[in-house]
C-alpha cells in the first residue's frame, strides 16, 4: 500500500464517528420531529411540497392553522389523508402543532409566472385584490389580508408564495361548498360572487407577486378608514382550545346517578356513534356502513320530538335490553344491544340520568339506506329470532371478583366483541369464536384476535403493561392504530383505575392455550421456527438487494432503526411486531397506506406520528417492503402479494 492511501485511511477512520458515517440519525424529541408526518407532504419544516398541491404551512397564523386543522377533522374540508391523520389528536395538540409551523420565519422561493397569462387578466386580478368589486359585491383582499398581503394576526392567512393551481383550487372549494370553515363562512359568501374569470385572474396575480422579504402576518388587520378601527375578522374561526382533556372520572362507585351515567357514556364510546363528523355530540346522523347498507345513528340528546327527551326509563332499558325502540319498532343490531343486553337495569337508568342532561339538538331523521328485504322488520325479526336473545335482568349484590368485573366490561358496556369476534354472512357475531379476531365491515382493518397471543391476546404481558396501553395507546409491545387509536382516545383512557385493572385481568385470563412458537404462513400452514429478536436476515451471497430493503432505508429506517428497534414511546418497534408478523397482513398495508398517529391521551398527549405512503409507493412496491418487514429481523411470515395490497386500497 502506498502511504498516500494509509494516510486517506487514517483519516476516514478518525473522521467516521464525526461524518456520521454508519451511524443511524440521533432522535431528538422535539415538535419537528412530532410533525414529521406533516412535512412528509408539506415539505421540510411545513416549507410547501413539491407539486404546489400541500400548501406552505411555516409563519402562517397559528389560529388560521388550527382552524384548518380543526375543519379537516369535523369534515368542513374533505381530504382523507388529513382526516385519518387527525382523527386521534385532541384540539389542545392541534393548536400546539400550528403554533410550531407559526413560529418558523423562513424565506420563500421567488414566484413563478405562467405562461398564459396576460396582461389583462393580471390587470383584472390587482382591481380585485386591492380595490374589489363593488357591484359585484366583493371586497378587496387586502381588506383582511392586509395590505402586504401577509396576512394579519390572529387567524387571517397570507396569500402569497402560493401557486396559482392551488388558489384555484381553493377558491373552487368555497364555491362548491367542498372547503367550509365555523360560521359566519365569510370566504363562502364571497367565493359565491365570483365567476371563473376572476378566480383565475386572483389566483394568476398573486402567484405571481413576490413575498415581501419580512413575510410576518400583521399584528393587527387592516384599518378601516370609516371608523378608524382595524377590521377584526372573525368568521371562520374557532376559539381556542383548553389545554388538556375534560377528563369524566366520576368511577362506578358515585352516588350521583347522572355523573355515572356520563362516566358510563365514556366507557361505552357512546359520543363515537352518536356524534356525526362536525355535528353536535349525540345529535346523532352519523353514517354506519355495513355489508347490507348504511344504518344512521340515533338523536339521543333530550329534544322531545327528535331525540330521547319523551323517552321514559322503562323505554330506555327496553332499547338497551331488547333492541326496541319506545315505539315498539325493532332496532338494527349496529347498535349493539347484542352486547349491551347485558348491562344491569341500575347502568341503564344511570346512562338514561345522564342523556337527559345532554342539551337538546332537533335534528333531522336520516332514514337508513338498507336493500331489500333488511330493511323490513320482517327480515330484523327473523334475525334476531337465530341470533338474539336478551340478557337477564340480574343486579349483582355483594362483592365482585375483578375478573367478573372485567367480563362485564368486555363483554358488555364496552362490547369489544362487536369488533373482535367474527360475523357470519348475516352479519351476526360467531359466539362460538367470541374474541377470537375478525375483519372489521366495510373497512380494510382487522380486529385481532384477543385470545391469541400471535395476535392481540395480552396473556403474556404484566398487568401494568395492559393497563397502560389502554390508558395511553402506547407500550414497548405496540401502539394502538386505525380504529382502536379511536377507542382509546374516546373509552378506554377515562376507564377508572379499578375498572382498568379489571378489563386487564379479564383480557390476560381469557386466552387459549397455545403452543405455537412463531406465526403461521398463510400459504402453506406451516409453522417455522422463528430466529432471536434482532437477526438480520440477509439475502445470500451474490443475489441481488431486495427491493424492500431500499425501500426500508428509503422510507422507513430514519425513525424505525437499523434493525427495526424503534424509539421507546415514540416509534414502534417493528422486530416482534405483531401487527407486522400477523398471520393476517391488513393492519400493515393499512398503516403503511395511511398512516397515523396514535391516539392523544391525557397520559400521551404529544403523540408521534407516521405519515400515509398511499401516493408514493405503487402495489409492487407496497408489497416488496411489507414482505421485507415480514421476514427480517427474526420475523419470519408469510409474503404479501400485489394483490393484497390493491384490494386494501379499494372501499369494499
Amino acid at each position: 500500500m502506498s502511504g498516500t492511501f494509509l494516510r486517506c485511511l487514517v483519516l476516514l477512520i478518525a473522521l467516521w464517528p464525526v461524518l456520521g458515517l454508519g451511524q443511524e440519525p440521533v432522535f431528538e424529541n422535539t415538535m419537528a420531529e412530532r410533525t414529521r408526518a406533516c412535512s412528509h407532504c408539506h415539505g421540510k419544516q411545513g416549507r410547501a411540497g413539491p407539486d404546489g398541491y400541500y400548501p406552505r404551512l411555516a409563519g402562517k397564523p397559528a389560529a388560521y392553522l388550527y382552524n384548518q386543522l380543526l375543519n379537516f377533522r369535523e369534515g368542513r374540508r374533505h381530504y382523507s389523508l388529513m382526516t385519518g391523520l387527525l382523527e386521534p389528536l385532541t384540539d389542545a395538540y392541534l393548536m400546539e402543532m400550528a403554533q410550531y409551523f407559526a413560529g418558523l420565519n423562513l424565506p420563500y422561493p421567488p414566484p413563478t409566472l405562467v405562461a398564459a397569462t396576460t396582461p389583462a387578466q393580471l390587470a383584472r386580478g390587482k382591481s380585485l385584490v386591492t380595490q374589489g368589486d363593488p357591484q359585484k359585491k366583493i371586497p378587496a383582499c387586502i381588506s383582511c389580508h392586509g395590505d402586504r398581503l401577509t396576512g394579519a394576526l390572529p387567524h387571517v392567512p397570507g396569500l402569497l408564495g402560493l401557486p396559482r393551481d392551488y388558489l384555484n383550487a381553493q377558491l373552487g372549494g368555497w364555491q362548491t361548498g367542498q372547503r367550509r370553515a365555523h360560521g359566519p363562512d365569510c370566504m363562502a359568501t364571497i367565493a359565491a360572487q365570483l365567476d371563473r374569470a376572476d378566480v383565475s385572474a386572483i389566483s394568476h396575480w398573486l402567484a405571481a407577486q413576490t413575498v415581501p422579504a419580512d413575510s410576518r402576518p400583521q399584528a393587527q388587520g387592516p384599518v378601516n378608514q370609516a371608523t378608524g378601527q382595524a377590521n377584526a375578522r372573525g368568521c371562520g374561526s374557532a376559539q381556542a382550545p383548553a389545554r388538556s382533556n375534560a377528563v369524566v372520572s366520576s368511577g362506578p362507585a358515585t352516588s350521583d346517578l347522572s355523573a355515572r351515567g356520563a362516566y358510563l357514556a365514556r366507557i361505552g364510546n357512546c359520543q363515537g356513534c352518536h356524534t356525526a363528523t362536525g355535528g353536535a355530540s349525540y345529535a346523532g346522523g352519523r353514517g354506519i356502513e355495513t355489508p347490507f347498507g348504511t344504518v344512521y345513528t340515533s338523536n339521543l340528546t333530550a329534544d322531545r320530538e327528535s331525540g330521547i327527551g319523551a323517552w321514559s326509563p322503562d323505554d330506555f332499558w327496553q332499547a338497551i335490553h331488547e333492541g326496541r325502540s319506545k315505539d315498539q319498532r325493532l332496532l338494527y343490531p349496529a347498535f349493539p344491544y347484542p352486547s349491551f343486553t347485558q348491562l344491569s337495569r341500575a347502568d341503564s337508568d344511570a346512562l338514561f340520568a345522564f342523556l337527559k342532561t345532554v342539551p337538546a339538538v332537533k335534528q333531522t331523521s336520516w332514514s337508513h339506506a338498507l336493500r331489500w328485504p333488511y330493511r323490513t322488520q320482517t327480515a330484523l325479526a327473523v334475525w334476531r329470532a337465530l341470533y338474539f336473545m336478551p340478557g337477564g335482568n340480574v343486579s349483582k349484590s355483594g362483592p365482585v371478583s375483578v375478573a367478573s368485573r372485567g367480563a362485564d366490561l368486555v363483554n358488555g358496556l364496552g362490547h369489544c366483541g362487536t369488533c373482535h369476534t367474527p360475523r357470519n354472512m348475516l352479519g351476526a357475531s360467531r359466539s362460538a369464536l367470541d374474541l377470537q379476531g375478525g375483519m372489521l365491515p366495510m373497512q380494510r382493518w382487522y380486529a385481532p384476535s384477543l385470545r391469541d397471543r400471535q395476535e392481540g391476546g395480552v396473556g403474556d404481558w404484566s398487568l401494568d403493561e395492559v393497563s397502560r396501553w389502554l390508558q395511553t395507546g402506547v407500550s414497548a409491545r405496540g401502539v394502538a392504530s386505525g380504529p382502536m387509536a379511536q377507542v382509546v382516545l374516546h373509552s378506554t383512557q377515562y376507564l377508572s383505575d379499578d375498572d382498568r385493572l379489571a378489563m386487564a385481568t379479564y383480557l390476560r385470563s381469557s386466552q387459549r392455550s397455545s403452543t405455537v412458537p412463531a406465526p403461521q404462513l398463510r400459504a402453506s400452514g406451516a409453522t417455522l421456527e422463528r430466529p432471536p429478536p434482532g437477526t438480520v436476515t440477509n439475502p445470500p451471497a451474490g443475489s441481488k438487494r431486495p427491493l424492500g430493503a431500499d425501500l426500508y432505508d428509503t422510507f422507513c429506517k430514519s425513525c424505525h432503526g437499523e434493525q427495526g428497534q424503534g424509539v421507546p414511546d415514540a416509534y414502534p418497534a417493528l422486530a416482534g411486531n405483531r401487527t407486522v408478523t400477523m398471520s393476517n397482513p391488513s393492519n400493515l398495508i393499512q398503516t403503511i397506506l395511511w398512516g397515523g398517529y396514535s391516539p392523544a391521551t391525557e397520559r400521551n398527549p404529544r403523540p408521534f406520528g407516521m405519515p400515509p405512503f398511499v401516493l408514493n409507493l405503487s402495489d409492487r412496491e407496497l408489497a416488496a417492503l411489507s414482505t421485507y418487514l415480514r421476514s427480517s429481523w427474526g420475523n419470519l411470515s408469510a409474503p404479501v402479494t400485489e394483490l393484497e395490497v390493491s384490494q386494501a386500497r379499494e372501499k369494499p
